[in-house]
């Protein structure tokens, strides 16, 4: 990964304090894995924001490298990545992904 691509992608984690890396828009995504993802942050009513890397195939390979995780959708709150889809949704289920998000926009 080129420092240049490691520095715009730490510029987009750090700048958003919910932030999904997936395919296609919170508003249209264009995979059930980023559906599943935009549907469990819609249903907790926070604010996040999303990078399609469809529209950016540096970004869509760099993110991989940068998270050490194989697998699109990827999700960061408060500049530290949490895990995907799977993830995502088993910490819905735990009631964990509230206290997360709850923790990441008071700071």
């Amino acid at each position: 990964m080129t420092p240049e691509l490691k520095e715009r992608i730490d510029n987009l984690v750090k700048q958003n304090k919910i932030l999904v890396f997936m395919k296609g828009t919170k508003l249209m995504p264009q995979c059930g894995f980023s559906n599943n993802v935009v549907q469990i942050l819609n249903t907790l009513g926070v604010p996040f924001e999303t990078v399609n890397v469809l529209d950016d195939y540096e970004i869509r390979q760099g993110i991989k490298e940068y998270s050490n995780w194989p697998t699109i959708p990827q999700v960061y709150i408060n500049g530290e990545f949490v895990g995907g889809s799977d993830v995502l949704i088993e910490l819905y289920q735990k009631s964990e992904l509230q206290q997360k998000v709850e923790v990441a926009l008071a700071s």
